[in-house]
């Protein structure tokens, strides 16, 4: 159990954060690479409770397992495209709290040409990260599995 509920006690910028997700979810920039970038930096941030719905939706989209797995290595795994790999980039960065190269911004703004889709990746890691700030304080877990098996 949560150490405290958002959506009880503080129920409107509880909702206004989904919200804002909701936005993100209905603009340009792809399934694959949200899912990705939230998984990414709910790893690095330690958020079990984000980590796990976020790698099961993923996997309901269609994502491999493979790709999963491979994950926290990601720059070492062939499996992920350019476009990928740059906003796993600039996820670490950013979830990190370092600067963003020039570089790294120049390798984004080419994977990423489209400057709506641009802001919605920032956007996307920026609220991934609000919500891991939430998690991981307030030791958010997933429900159990029933039997105790894996939820997919």
């Amino acid at each position: 159990m949560a150490r405290l509920d958002m959506g009880s006690t503080a129920p409107e910028p509880y909702k206004a954060l989904g919200q804002a997700q909701g936005a993100i979810d209905t603009g340009p920039l792809e399934a694959t690479v949200r899912e990705l970038a939230k998984i990414r930096a709910s790893q690095l941030n330690g958020c079990v409770f984000c980590v796990d719905m976020h790698t099961r939706q993923a996997r309901r989209s269609g994502e491999s397992q493979d790709r999963l797995d491979q994950l926290p290595v990601w720059e070492e795994s062939e499996l992920f495209t350019p476009k990928e790999r740059a906003a796993l980039a600039y996820t670490e960065a950013v979830t990190r709290q370092v600067r963003v190269a020039d570089a790294l911004w120049q390798d984004v703004c080419e994977q990423f040409p489209d400057e709506a889709e641009r802001g919605h990746l920032v956007a996307q890691v920026a609220l991934i990260n609000a919500f891991n700030r939430l998690g991981v304080p307030l030791e958010m877990r997933p429900a159990p599995a029933p039997g105790g098996s894996r939820r997919d």
